[in-house]
């Protein structure tokens, strides 16, 4: 196989080896797990999955196949060893597939531990139809653990797939050669170029736990989605919305347990962290007209609406809303979840929390996140606001609501309009995502500039600033990227190129959003955010309260996030924060930890960003920032593609020690962040090997000049 392909196959961890020469190591005979049968010591496990081990046709060696056939979503082939096998013995799994007439059956290789549990790490691939293919995975790549207690390939489409076939099924013992170090882009940092402040939110998450919020150091956690738009902060319930049925959830008794929201500002108080909290514009909240516990209250119960076309598997009596003809149920009463409220009730909430927590300016809750993703409220919460949300109704709602909080606190944050994407920029949901009657009788103007300028008007007015961020989502919309896993080798390319989309006005998006104007679409979605609030609201700071780029239990999605955070210190952003955070073990995780806590001893990146540039960076990405306390220079390389890059890195603006400490997260070991040797350097610069898929810290402390 040539470099080229080498590389393709190994950035999703896993090597098609067909015709690909690997030396054998003298050590432990590899052991066969599937030849023509299940061998001894194996049992099959497996669910929502038929497994016909005596297939005849097709057969890769001997008589035998073992015919999989996913039969439900989310099935898997589970071969459960018994007892279970050192996983130090052997350093790959490796197994022949077929994807029988049809292929492009998806799936993902897990590993069981000693305790028969699932491991997160997994490698996806793609079955290839009307031919064998040989599949190597390294053991590092599926968590490396101390004991193999099965092997597991699942169903990654959440449905049934066309039977596929596997073949001579082993744990091997090999040395695969790694892809051969190629010349890098060169790369250059200049201390004294393009320095500003980086603001250490941008490394915020939603809902991180406290764990994964202590070991990061959280500065910034938000309390957002769906649910939030209808939480009633005084009997502590939420509404689910179209996200499950319309459901009123008690988030346990507000006296004997506590709130819910309450409870997340206490964690955020017992890491140091800063709290966004979430407060109603919608104008109802939810609350209980049943008992507090089973059945809940929703908002289209099947004996008062009729038969659906959904149900609550849990609580057949709530529908989805809509008729088994498929037509939505209309007409319906916001009263069965909700009451109607107004302004007081978010300022008698900030007014109880700066009881209880003090003001933002001494320790309260610093944020407020003025609702969520309004465009799309006649979607998610159409049981009480089934009309799409209007320019001119987040105007007065913004109005309203957005005092209601300052008079409460004048010393909070507020931030806004918080849509949902690409279309709820440019148009309200009453037109959609095109020009219609509500952006041609709003001046023709895309509706965040214009909101902007609302709010502007009323501090000009008013004397007063209620809104103090521009905050927006962004998940990218090429398909298989946000909130997806890691995907085939086109897909993680893919999620390593779209992180573009933030900041670069040559590169064209590569999803429906190029579809809306002619000769596609460059996003550039930070240089954007600031020509609109230049324009339009001077001093308004930049936002992004939601964004995931997917696949943070793999290495590609690691590589994506430390990529995007370099781009957000770089480009200026000043709060940001993670939808869906990673368990504090995922590779996700180490990418933060990379930004925030690289040694375990509280040191992070700079926070003063400085010129940092790469011929190629779609192959290395670099990001530079100077430290503050200390004055190190720290200088993030992160490379994008299998092979090991050597690349020159020219220095300028500095004078930096003779060494510089090295601190590297990679594929090579995915527990772990590792601290190999010191890097000799100059003031001119260094020449350094960047492994294949990793992400490289270089701290250089203040030299002597000469």
């Amino acid at each position: 196989m040539e470099a080229s392909k080498t590389a393709r196959m190994i950035c999703l961890l896993f090597v098609l080896t067909a015709g690909f020469a690997v030396a054998s190591s003298a050590a432990t005979p590899d052991l066969s797990i599937y030849g023509d049968n299940l061998n001894s010591g194996w049992a099959n496990w497996s669910w929502n999955t038929t497994a016909n081990f005596s297939n005849s046709s097709p057969v890769h060696n001997g008589k035998h196949s073992l015919a999989v056939t996913y039969t439900a979503a989310w099935g898997g082939l589970y071969l459960a060893a018994s007892p279970a096998i050192a996983g130090s013995t052997y350093n790959a799994l490796q197994f022949w597939i077929h994807g029988g007439n049809r292929g492009g059956q998806k799936l993902r290789v897990l590993l069981a531990n000693g305790s028969y549990a699932l491991l997160s790490q997994a490698t996806e691939l793609q079955a290839s139809a009307g031919k064998w293919t040989q599949v190597t995975i390294l053991l590092s790549a599926l968590g490396s653990p101390a004991k193999i207690g099965g092997i597991v390939l699942q169903d990654t489409t959440g449905a049934a797939q066309p039977t596929f076939f596997l073949d001579e099924i082993y744990l091997i013992n090999k040395v695969i050669p790694p892809p051969p170090t190629l010349k890098g882009p060169a790369l250059s940092i200049d201390v004294s170029k393009s320095r500003h402040a980086i603001s250490e939110d941008i490394y915020g998450m939603n809902f991180a736990d406290e764990t994964l919020a202590r070991a990061l150091h959280l500065p910034v956690r938000r309390w957002g989605g769906n649910s939030t738009s209808r939480y009633n902060w005084q009997a502590n319930i939420h509404n689910t919305g179209n996200d499950w049925y319309f459901e009123n959830i008690p988030d346990g008794d507000p006296v004997t347990d506590g709130s819910a929201s309450d409870l997340f500002i206490d964690q955020d108080r017992h890491t140091g962290t800063r709290t966004l909290m979430t407060v109603p514009l919608i104008g109802w909240t939810a609350v209980s007209n049943s008992p507090r516990n089973h059945p809940y209250d929703c908002g289209f119960k099947v004996t008062k609406y009729g038969k659906q076309q959904s149900i609550d598997q849990y609580d057949t009596n709530c529908g989805n809303g809509v008729y088994t003809n498929g037509k939505d149920i209309t007409g319906n009463s916001p009263l069965d979840t909700s009451t109607s409220i107004g302004p007081t009730f978010v300022t008698d909430w900030v007014d109880y929390l700066v009881g209880k927590y003090e003001t933002a300016s001494k320790g309260g809750v610093a944020y407020y996140d003025l609702d969520n993703e309004p465009m799309l409220w006649n979607s998610t919460h159409r049981d009480v606001h089934p009309n799409p949300t209007s320019y001119d109704e987040m105007k007065t709602r913004t109005y309203q609501f957005a005092a209601a909080v300052k008079a409460a606190d004048p010393t909070a944050k507020t931030l806004g309009p918080v849509p949902w994407g690409w279309c709820a920029y440019f148009y309200s949901a009453l037109d959609g995502c095109a020009a219609g009657n509500d952006y041609t009788s709003h001046g023709n103007t895309y509706f965040v500039p214009w909101y902007l300028q609302q709010m502007k008007a009323y501090e000009q007015k008013k004397g007063l600033r209620i809104l103090d961020f521009l905050d927006l989502h962004c998940y990218p919309q090429a398909n298989g990227v946000a909130l997806s896993p890691a995907g085939d080798s086109s897909t993680q390319a893919l999620r390593l190129r779209s992180t573009r989309s933030l900041w670069d006005p040559s590169y064209i998006d590569e999803s429906w959003i190029s579809n809306t104007a002619p000769g596609g679409v460059a996003v550039r979605l930070i240089p954007r955010m600031k020509e609109w609030v230049a324009a339009n609201y001077p001093g308004t700071k930049l936002a992004i309260s939601e964004y995931n780029w997917g696949a943070l239990d793999d290495i590609n999605g690691a590589l994506a996030q430390a990529d995007i955070l370099g781009i957000f210190g770089r480009e200026g952003l000043d709060l940001a924060t993670l939808w869906g955070p990673p368990a504090d073990t995922d590779p996700g995780a180490f990418a933060f930890l990379m930004y925030r806590n690289y040694d375990a001893a509280n040191h992070g990146f700079g926070d003063v960003s400085t010129e940092a540039t790469s011929v190629d960076q779609g192959k290395l990405a670099v990001y530079a920032a100077e430290r503050s306390a200390d004055k190190a220079l720290t200088v993030m390389v992160i490379n994008k593609v299998a092979n090991a890059l050597t690349s020159t890195v020219t220095l300028a603006g500095y004078t930096p020690a003779s060494k510089a400490a090295v601190y590297r997260y990679s594929s090579a070991n995915a527990a772990a962040i590792m601290h190999p040797a010191d890097q000799a350097v100059s003031a001119t610069g260094f020449s350094a090997t960047f492994p294949g898929n990793s992400i490289t810290l270089f701290v250089m402390k203040p030299g002597t000049a000469p």
